[in-house]
């Protein structure tokens, strides 16, 4: 996917809504369980009533790795199913990978290759070339952790080099390994006390915001930094939308969550161009 085919998603929805489809065996609907594939039909549900509000789907591979060979076959499904029923709808790999150069290869060929996501999120400490080989796909995109909302992001990424903040000088360092057309940064929302500072050292490329709900990121504030002229942001939101019940209503529940949501960022969009 292109980044103008992504902007354009964004203004037809009103919506950078993207949902994390973090599916747990141990949180889903107990009815799903006495299907062939419980975590398929609970992602094509979720699919199927939320498409309308989003313009992404990140699915955290670890939650698919975890099940054997069966979590790789519904994470297959669900791509798939993503891929012919929604083309537009950007795809996200949450795999965090990044490794020597000829085992990054291996796993930009796995999930670009044989997957088909359109992005994965990379771990950029062992440098250029455990990220370059991911750039090498045309029309993809390589996700880059640049400073995510966990705690543990204090003990390394906030510490300070003698120029600037540990963060700030990956995302230097990464920025010039690709550009905004096959490169985004993942930056937490609850780190946004730090978001105009990144904004001012890429101010072109795509952000990916995760953190929203129930990690208690606040959108407007998020957007009052990083929206950039082409919007610029992918904002991610989990576990408040997919589990926002666990009845048989549960895509409804979810459907109507993901609605709130894009319209606060509908209404964020629309205050933007009347100030404009």
């Amino acid at each position: 996917m292109k980044p103008e085919d992504l902007i354009a998603q964004i203004n037809k929805k009103d919506s950078f809504l993207c949902i994390g489809l973090d599916t747990d065996m141990n949180k889903i609907p107990k009815f799903l369980l006495s299907e062939d594939d419980p975590i398929f039909s609970f992602n094509k549900s979720i699919i199927d009533s939320t498409n309308k509000y989003c313009i992404a789907y990140k699915i955290n591979t670890a939650f698919y790795e975890s099940l054997g060979a069966k979590g790789w076959t519904s994470m297959q499904k669900t791509v798939d199913y993503i891929n012919k029923n929604f083309p537009q709808i950007f795809t996200i790999a949450d795999a965090k990978r990044g490794d020597i150069g000829n085992t990054s290869k291996m796993y930009a060929k796995s999930f670009f290759g044989e997957m088909n996501f359109d992005s994965i999120t990379v771990n950029p400490y062992m440098g250029s070339d455990s990220v370059k080989p991911f750039l090498e796909f045309e029309n993809k995109f390589t996700i880059i952790l640049g400073l995510t909302s966990n705690i543990g992001a204090d003990d390394i990424q906030l510490k300070t080099t003698n120029n600037d903040f540990v963060f700030m000088e990956m995302i230097k360092s990464c920025s010039l390994w690709g550009n905004q057309n096959n490169m985004m940064f993942v930056v937490g929302a609850t780190k946004s006390e730090y978001i105009e500072k990144i904004r001012n050292l890429i101010p072109n490329h795509f952000l990916l915001i995760p953190g929203v709900g129930a990690q208690g990121g606040d959108l407007k504030e998020v957007c009052k930094f990083a929206l950039n002229d082409n919007i610029g942001i992918i904002v991610n939101s989990s576990r408040s939308i997919i589990y926002a019940s666990v009845d048989e209503n549960f895509a409804i529940e979810a459907a109507k969550q993901a609605m709130i949501l894009q319209n606060e960022m509908k209404a964020i969009l629309s205050e933007r161009k009347q100030n404009s």
